[in-house]
């Protein structure tokens, strides 16, 4: 059942995140067309649609990595309308995408102390978080560029766990990764959640996807689908989308 949205002290809805009216444009074309859409804290969102349908760019506008065009958007209290608060914002949320964020020439160990670094989190979060991804110590020595596409995968979702944002934007997190990192991740979004934080993610297994989260927001050319046009899911999953 999805997770109800209660209004502040200012009258303000307390969501991780809150879009209303959201339009976002890529080369002058509406990726997003008027999306509004509350996500409380603590819950896990399935972002479902074909190709093209918006998902990425509505994680990567909750990222502050896309503009607003017009609307008004808030992730994680921040107002991502305004693209000064884009620091701010980034310090709260943290985007698997499909580019990775890795730097291939350094090792496995050398890139997620130099991520520890730049988020002021002791080095000593490294090998906690290569034990949770179950990435092998045999190749902590090695360059990035040396990895199988599951285990840079595996280094990348380790990025996440060092951070600890409090939201989780994850772009098809599964891909690459065999059935023992498939299920590493789901253990990972629901620890995230136990943790506090927010998870919203897109996965073309939809079976996977509706069973771990709360609820489930289709996209189709833009828009967000109504909930009476919706087939029931296997599972879970509400819409609540406005």
């Amino acid at each position: 059942m999805a997770r109800k949205v209660s209004k502040g002290s200012e009258g303000l809805f307390d969501a991780a995140v809150c879009f209303s009216s959201v339009v976002a444009t890529l080369n002058g074309f509406p990726a997003l067309s008027g999306v509004s859409l509350e996500v409380a804290p603590k819950e896990i969102v399935f972002l479902r649609g074909g190709n093209g349908a918006g998902k990425s760019t509505m994680l990567r506008l909750c990222a502050g990595l896309i503009p607003v065009h017009s609307g008004s958007a808030r992730v994680a209290g921040v107002d991502v309308s305004d693209r000064s608060n884009r620091r701010l914002l980034r310090s709260k949320v943290e985007l698997l995408g499909h580019e990775l964020g890795l730097y291939e020439d350094l090792s496995v160990i050398e890139n997620l102390e130099f991520w520890a670094d730049i988020n002021r989190v002791e080095r000593s979060s490294v090998r906690l978080a290569l034990e949770k991804v179950a990435l092998p110590e045999r190749t902590y020595g090695l360059a990035v560029s040396e990895l199988s596409a599951g285990q840079k995968r595996r280094c990348s979702l380790a990025k996440i766990i060092i951070k600890r944002p409090q939201i989780w934007l994850l772009d098809e997190p599964y891909a690459g990764l065999d059935t023992g990192g498939v299920a590493i991740v789901d253990s990972l979004i629901t620890d995230a959640r136990h943790a506090g934080a927010t998870c919203i993610f897109t996965s073309h297994d939809q079976k996977r996807g509706q069973s771990i989260a709360d609820r489930t927001v289709e996209l189709s050319g833009g828009e967000i689908v109504p909930t009476s046009t919706l087939p029931a899911p296997p599972q879970k999953g509400v819409i609540n989308a406005e």
